[in-house]
């Protein structure tokens, strides 16, 4: 595209802020912009080498309105995070701000998502998932609009439960005509195009009823979710409040390594430092480093809660400063002191030669993948056949991603083979039919050997899932593969990533089965005195029936609510 045809394009473009992307076979480039026109015009004379060649290889422009600056600068992240776009920095994450949907159906269905349905009217992207949940939530109070999917809707004979809990409606049923849920449904919509009082006016109505009532619990509910709603829509000076103690830091430091950048991130809490992370970020040439942190910070905070603070290595974009403002988020570049301090520790951690970045490239060539940074670890837990649990962990660069862990309760049989072709099923199935709000893992690893490696393979081949897997059996920690067992040293790197990622989700498991177990009957409730909290600790504290059966006097006494005559009746009871 010459530059002719770029300010040709940039004249058709509106005067409003909005995202454009800049696209060939697949998008290029994404970003955002105060005004649609003249930023896209702007590059009609490119600021730099790798923008000219973006520009020249792009084919068409497409872009997308926003109704304000701070949404245009959410759904840039949200584009560059679904389209990893090749001259953007991007984050190798998968979070994204959330949006509400509005389904293209003729009674729309109400849905806070981050994967919007073809269609779909969709509001957004917001900042607060929870704050966005408690506005859609008051809305469908207020306006009873549907929040179940359209096989759940189709084909009722009676109203769920959303309509006797007051926020449905119940179309499906006819309890309210199309038309007047139409007329709701305008409503709403209405409140998402910046008509506040929709949703603010009722609640303050409500709120002053309840309080002249004395029902201060309600009118407390009440006005928090006013607040959400004002907080939503930007329209109260008094919405966003801080404290003055900021109970919660970020500490970044930042540094480029070619095309690639890495930003250390350090979390403090009450004054202590209890984290230390390390992200690395594709950052094409010409992208300085406030550059970096501003894409890092719009990108690795879509689906994390904000701190009261964040110290940087060096100032991120003015529009990133700005968005953290009216969120709360004081951004600081300190010169001196100790949080200078801090900063500069965080640029020792980004500077560090990378293991996490070395360790899955080892293991990406030792394997044969094109690379290993997402790798997903299973292991199936029960005792006996009896509450039958898989987990299924994520690790991102080397480190686990807690918000993607995923468990199941599975069919109750003692065949672990079984066990393991029902679970890798069960995610293939998901990842196959887009049920899945994951991207697909770069490598999953099975706890156990052969066996179990071939059943995770045999579910893969069914489900048409096409993911490498490999196995590590536990006793001589060998790396078993679909070509060969591979014995690593006790000290290689790539060993102890697959092992981190196997103790995590045996670790998982365990935690589940223990969870489902104490919830399932055992012999100890036939023992009279011991009830439900004092089962539960004797099977944490024993691990089984027969631990409890083998205990002593003095180890059974130990557990709380376990007296002389209660430890007397456990041991007749179970001998």
């Amino acid at each position: 595209m010459d530059a002719a045809t770029v300010r040709d394009r940039a004249a058709d473009l509106p005067r409003e802020p909005g995202v454009y992307h800049f696209v060939a076979d697949r998008v290029l480039y994404v970003g955002k912009a105060v005004d649609l026109r003249d930023r896209v015009r702007s590059y009609a004379d490119p600021r730099s080498t790798r923008i000219a060649r973006m520009v020249e290889r792009a084919e068409g422009i497409e872009y997308s309105v926003t109704d304000t600056e701070t949404q245009a600068l959410l759904l840039e992240a949200n584009l560059i995070k679904r389209h990893q776009p090749q001259y953007n920095v991007r984050l190798k994450d998968d979070k994204s701000y959330p949006l509400v949907q509005l389904t293209n159906h003729p009674v729309p269905r109400i849905q806070v998502t981050r994967d919007p349905e073809e269609g779909a009217t969709v509001y957004g992207p917001f900042t607060d998932k929870g704050r966005v949940e408690t506005v859609v939530k008051a809305l469908r109070e207020t306006y009873g609009l549907r929040g179940c999917s359209d096989h759940k809707y189709q084909g009722r004979d009676r109203p769920c439960l959303d309509y006797e809990m007051g926020i449905c409606t119940a179309p499906c049923t006819g309890e309210i005509s199309e038309g007047d849920y139409a007329e709701d449904v305008e409503s709403v919509r209405r409140f998402f195009e910046g008509e506040a009082g929709v949703l603010a006016d009722p609640l303050r109505r409500e709120m002053t009823a309840a309080s002249e009532d004395a029902n201060f619990e309600r009118a407390a509910n009440l006005r928090d979710k006013l607040e959400a709603v004002q907080r939503l829509h930007g329209d109260a000076d008094d919405a966003v409040q801080t404290t003055g103690d900021e109970r919660a830091m970020d500490v970044l430091g930042a540094v480029r390594e070619g095309e690639r950048a890495t930003v250390a991130r350090l979390h403090a809490s009450d004054g202590q430092l209890v984290d230390r992370e390390r992200h690395r970020l594709d950052a094409p040439e010409g992208d300085g480093v406030g550059e970096v942190l501003g894409a890092f910070i719009t990108q690795y905070y879509a689906e994390r809660d904000l701190p009261d603070a964040v110290l940087c290595s060096e100032r991120p974009d003015e529009d990133v400063v700005e968005w953290l403002a009216g969120e709360g988020v004081d951004v600081r570049v300190p010169g001196a002191g100790r949080e200078a301090t801090l900063v500069d520790l965080a640029l020792k951690n980004a500077r560090r030669s990378g293991p996490a970045r070395d360790e899955t490239a080892a293991l990406a060539d030792a394997l044969g993948l094109d690379a290993a940074d997402r790798v997903e670890g299973f292991d199936v837990s029960h005792a006996h056949g009896k509450s039958v649990v898989g987990s299924n962990v994520t690790f991102v660069d080397g480190s686990p991603e807690k918000a993607d862990y995923r468990r199941k309760k599975l069919t109750e049989a003692n065949d672990d083979y079984g066990n393991m072709r029902e679970l890798v099923r069960w995610r293939a199935e998901r990842a196959v039919e887009g049920r899945d709000d994951r991207p697909d893992p770069d490598l999953l690893l099975i706890d156990g050997g052969e066996g179990q490696l071939g059943a995770a393979r045999d579910a893969l081949a069914l489900t048409g899932w096409d993911v490498p897997a490999v196995a590590l059996a536990k006793e001589e920690e060998l790396v078993v593969t679909p070509s060969g067992t591979r014995d690593w040293g006790d000290d290689d790197e790539r060993l102890h990533l697959l092992q981190r990622v196997r103790d995590e989700a045996h670790r998982f498991a365990v935690q589940y089965h223990q969870t489902v177990r104490d919830d399932v009957g055992t012999a100890l409730d036939e023992v009279p005195g011991v009830g439900p909290e004092t089962r539960k600790r004797l099977l944490r504290r024993f691990g089984s029936v027969d631990g409890v059966r083998e205990a002593s006097e003095d180890e059974l006494l130990a557990v709380d609510g376990v007296g002389e005559a209660t430890a007397d009746t456990i041991a007749s009871h179970l001998s």
